[in-house]
């Protein structure tokens, strides 16, 4: 099956390119990944954010890697397949804006995720990775189903049951993973962050692969295949 986008969608496209850019994205933005929300129309615009990501077409550069890696981490095999072409156009374009994302982490890894997705993996693409600048995660216990925050950041490494900013909740230490021992994909991850300066999220990511215990019910998880069940 044939998949064309419609006129409205490319007279859309259409405007990038002046004084308005700011106001055209904002509105494809909203059209096309509604709060993150990503729909079957949505990829008819990857062919659009290919021509813009390699030059082809008028438009901002990391907009358009930035919406078309969030619309790749909802591909199924199906559209993986029928947008290969565009996925690796946009790859290279990707790494050439990871290695210049060094001083603002939430943009290195908003760039680390479209990486992920346009090489397609679909677990650490589709937002997961976005613990690593909140620093917390909001996961349950896979035994006792209570709900916990895993935190890593200024108000400590912790595991806890409650609301840790307003309450007093029990709360139990992390044991992070040795960087040493992380398995291909996180190791790969951890590098790439050391290697463009974003030591927090390096650390965020021992914890994030690393090991927590519920204050609850003493139960001892790893920390990532809880956010990769929960964050879905």
């Amino acid at each position: 099956m044939i998949v064309r986008p419609s006129d409205e969608l490319a007279a859309a496209f259409a405007r990038l390119g002046g004084e308005e850019d700011g106001q055209v994205w904002s509105e494809l933005w909203d059209d096309l990944c509604h709060q993150g929300e990503v729909y079957e129309d949505s990829f008819l615009a990857l062919p659009y954010l290919a021509a813009i990501a390699t030059g082809r077409a008028p438009g901002a550069l990391q907009d358009a890697v930035l919406m078309a890696g969030l619309i790749a981490s909802a591909a199924d095999d199906e559209h993986g397949a029928r947008y290969a072409a565009e996925f690796a156009v946009l790859l290279p374009v990707a790494r050439h804006l990871l290695d210049m994302a060094t001083d603002d982490r939430p943009t290195f890894v908003y760039l680390l995720q479209c990486l992920l997705a346009f090489e397609g993996e679909r677990v650490w693409s589709a937002g997961r990775l976005e613990g690593l600048f909140y620093e917390e995660y909001e996961v349950d216990c896979p035994r006792c189903e209570s709900t916990l925050f895993i935190a890593f950041g200024d108000h400590g490494t912790f595991a806890s049951a409650g609301d840790y900013v307003t309450a007093d909740p029990v709360k139990t230490p992390l044991l992070p993973a040795d960087p040493a021992a992380l398995d291909p994909l996180p190791a790969r991850l951890h590098r790439m962050a050391m290697e463009a300066g974003h030591e927090g999220a390096a650390r965020g990511l021992t914890y994030l692969f690393g090991r927590a215990m519920c204050p609850d019910c003493a139960g001892d998880f790893v920390v990532s295949d809880q956010v990769a069940e929960t964050y879905l």
